[in-house]
């Protein structure tokens, strides 16, 4: 054993490494072999660091050790240089198990002996650059530097990327100077602007997206995905043999159709960053005439609920998507069964008894149990859909590697409950790195897409459908949509709910879908929302106020106008008759008065916004005082106070007035609402629920969100007053309460008393970071 240590430790292995390396009898032979082999070559000395990390790899993922001498021998001449190139060479081999290799072919397939001049860099980097030229000088440092080396490696895909950066960044510097004291200066705030400019500025996406619909967003051409039947033209697609057949039956099966999915998980309920994933699934299937399916992740029974079911579906037609068909992983159990048995006879997947507790970390030991024969594991794999073992002493695991360095991930595991759609037929259910893709490849799914953090995993998407040989959909991945000042983990709102910080998943306060609708946010202001911030790759982190002045633009066409009082305060107008009562006709949009209009009572005794009488004038001030009248809106007429009535407190509780028409009294330096004969009303008022913007950095908040409630987050008015023209409002209708905001029914409202949620104030706070 100490032999093996020195010799590991020979080409670079840290002794812990190797010590773990050891307990994994398959490599550890592999390892050896490979190292003597390169040995033999150079002799004892010649293998460094570079070459056995090179070794090392080759070993851990190489499926053939028929293969193994002939790709030792590849790296040993330098012919494999890097791990580009060693993932080139492990695919081809898959490709190739059986016979000899032909050299000429390997070495197309690898980019051996391709050599990029830095010549070619160079023009290579320089093109790249006259593209984005305008952008850059507009932009500067601040522009995305990555894209250009994304590019550049695209048409050079051979090219050492350490090369590539270096150029990048001395051809930046050339066109651009060194950087000045603006360039290293944070972005600046945007200047208080129209709406529309300060969403514009808010994110350089956003820029370049503004003005365009997610429909042209989305649109064929607009996105660089792959036609629909031409899945290898997609970089990184992995081809087999096979493979064209497959496309083939696939464009038999739909017509050239473009088919997304969207694929939530029914244990919580849908938010704001779902939006953009609802948006993008089912816009970019509409905006090229193809269909969308919902279908739910359901495979893990412990946590999932019929709430949850009805939920997703009410949030995706509430956001005006219907999908092609609502399906299920569950509905698929049998086929992804029959499939998993399949990769067990082709010896890509084994029974495992590790236990859970060991497969955690980085780098967890290799199973003992990975080379066990094909025929035990399938027997030990029908006694683990019986029954047989107790939750978490088997699992059923792959033969892979994932991109992020994940080996061997779980297909399948046991839990002893109730599944909501097949109940007691199974024990064992599949994970989501198993079922996803070949969910998808059932359905015949044209463009996966999914988040980036789902990129680790395209790997064994690709694996997984190429080792069982089915239908192999292409994976696109695109950024997350965040906001700040909030969270969205299902298992920070639980315990949210669970400390009473809000009172459930619709908390107007909360950012899901349902707590926005509650709230009154119109679907049609997040789906705008979603458009403005764009379909970018980029992973995007915006203020709430950027969806707040989406809501805005909607409910300032769409939500009627009324008269509502918070907090009141009577006003008697002596010179009007006890028992007069006229109609004043309010428009319900009085920039378009064609629209509409409704009328409310105008009689002897109203109510005004206590916040607009004061005894004393202050300088500023224009609304109602001793000395200044103040004009009411709607009702053409100008009221001059009187006289206060306070209480045995010295609280003014009651105005006496006279009135007089605006046609003949002097124009007043203001006009406030006002109601008579009002409706009693609840008024609740959110601001927002954390108080900083990452409640969920311990740097910035170290006691944790919990720590970080806002304690002014809602407040409650149980005594407004509004005018009747809103009786007949039901849940969700939406208003402008004139002077106040826009204001959404609430589903606790009664015929007694209705109750209304601030939606937004009609300017955004300019007190807010």
């Amino acid at each position: 054993m100490a032999d093996m240590l020195t010799l590991f430790a020979s080409i670079g292995l840290s002794d812990q490494k190797a010590k773990e390396t050891l307990k994994n009898e398959s490599l550890s032979v592999a390892l050896k072999q490979a190292i003597s082999r390169a040995q033999e070559i150079l002799g004892p000395a010649g293998v460094d660091k570079a070459m056995g990390t090179l070794l090392y790899s080759m070993a851990s993922r190489l499926k053939d050790a028929h293969h193994l001498r002939f790709l030792t021998e590849q790296i040993v001449h330098r012919k494999i240089t890097t791990d580009l190139q060693l993932s080139a060479a492990l695919d081809f081999l898959k490709n190739h198990s059986q016979g000899a290799v032909v050299q000429e072919d390997f070495d197309a397939a690898c980019g051996v002996g391709v050599v990029i001049t830095p010549e070619q860099i160079e023009d290579a980097v320089e093109v790249v650059i006259n593209k984005h030229k305008d952008q850059l000088l507009k932009e500067r440092y601040r522009f995305n530097m990555g894209l250009l080396m994304g590019e550049t490696r695209a048409g050079l895909k051979w090219a050492d990327g350490k090369i590539i950066k270096n150029e990048v960044d001395m051809q930046v510097l050339h066109l651009l100077g060194p950087k000045t004291e603006a360039d290293l200066e944070k972005k600046p705030k945007v200047p208080k602007q129209k709406p529309q400019e300060n969403m514009k500025k808010e994110e350089d996406v956003v820029g370049e997206t503004e003005g365009k619909s997610l429909m042209e967003q989305l649109r064929g051409e607009a996105l660089k995905f792959h036609k629909t039947g031409e899945n290898y033209k997609t970089e990184g697609y992995v081809m087999t043999p096979n493979t064209m057949n497959l496309l083939k039956k696939h464009l038999e099966i739909t017509g050239g159709q473009v088919r997304t999915r969207f694929p939530p998980e029914p244990n919580g309920i849908l938010h704001i960053g779902h939006a953009k994933a609802i948006n993008f699934n089912f816009g970019y299937a509409k905006s090229n005439g193809g269909i969308c399916y919902l279908r739910y992740d359901d495979t893990n029974p412990e946590k999932e609920e019929e709430k949850y079911f009805t939920g997703i579906r009410d949030m995706v037609e509430w956001l005006g998507y219907t999908p092609y068909a609502v399906t299920h992983a569950s509905d698929h159990f049998q086929k992804l069964y029959d499939l998993a048995v399949d990769l067990i006879r082709r010896g890509l997947a084994y029974v495992c008894h590790q236990r859970v507790e060991e497969l955690k970390g980085h780098s967890p030991p290799l199973s003992p149990w990975r080379d066990r024969p094909i025929e035990e594991s399938l027997v030990l794999f029908e006694r683990m859909r019986k029954g047989v073992f107790s939750e978490g002493e088997v699992t059923l695991r792959m033969k892979m590697i994932m991109e992020d360095g994940k080996q061997d991930p779980v297909a399948y595991r046991i839990k002893y409950t109730p599944h909501h759609c097949t109940g007691d037929t199974w024990c064992i259910y599949p994970t989501y790195d198993y079922t996803h893709c070949l969910c998808d490849s059932i359905e015949n799914i044209s463009h996966s897409l999914c988040t980036k953090e789902f990129q680790a995993r395209r790997s064994s998407y690709y694996w997984l459908c190429n080792a069982l040989d089915v239908y192999c959909p292409v994976q696109w991945e695109y950024g997350r949509l965040n906001l700040t000042y909030t969270v969205v983990s299902k298992r920070k709102i639980i315990k949210l709910v669970e400390t009473g910080a809000v009172r459930d998943w619709d908390d107007p306060r909360l950012f899901t879908l349902t707590a926005l609708r509650r709230r009154g946010f119109p679907s049609q202001a997040i789906n705008n929302f979603c458009a403005r911030v764009g379909v970018t790759v980029a992973q995007t982190t915006m203020e709430p106020h950027m969806l707040e002045a989406c809501v805005r633009d909607v409910l300032n066409d769409t939500a009627p106008r009324v008269m509502a009082v918070l907090e009141p305060l009577k006003v008697t107008i002596t010179n009007l008759p006890h028992d007069m009562e006229t109609q004043i006709r309010v428009p319900d949009f009085p920039a378009d008065e064609a629209r509409g209009s409704h009328t409310v009572p105008f009689t002897r005794t109203i109510y005004i916004e206590r916040a607009d009488f004061r005894e004393v004038m202050e300088k500023g001030y224009k609304r109602l005082t001793p000395d200044q009248p103040v004009g009411l809106r709607h009702a053409g007429y100008v009221i001059t106070l009187q006289r206060a009535i306070k209480d045995e407190n010295g609280k003014v509780v009651e105005l006496e007035v006279t009135c007089s028409s605006t046609v003949t009294a002097e124009k007043p330096k203001a006009f406030v609402h006002w109601v008579s004969r009002p409706l009693q009303c609840e008024v609740r008022l959110y601001e927002r629920l954390f108080l900083h913007s990452h409640p969920e950095d311990p740097q910035v908040v170290p006691g944790g969100f919990l720590s970080d409630i806002n304690p002014d987050s809602l407040q409650v008015i149980d005594n407004a007053i509004v005018d009747r023209s809103v009786s007949g409002a039901k849940v969700f209708d939406k208003f402008q309460f004139e002077r106040l905001g826009y204001f959404s029914m609430d589903p606790d409202s009664t015929k007694e008393k209705l109750v209304f949620n601030r939606t937004v104030t009609l300017k955004e706070d300019p007190g807010k970071i």
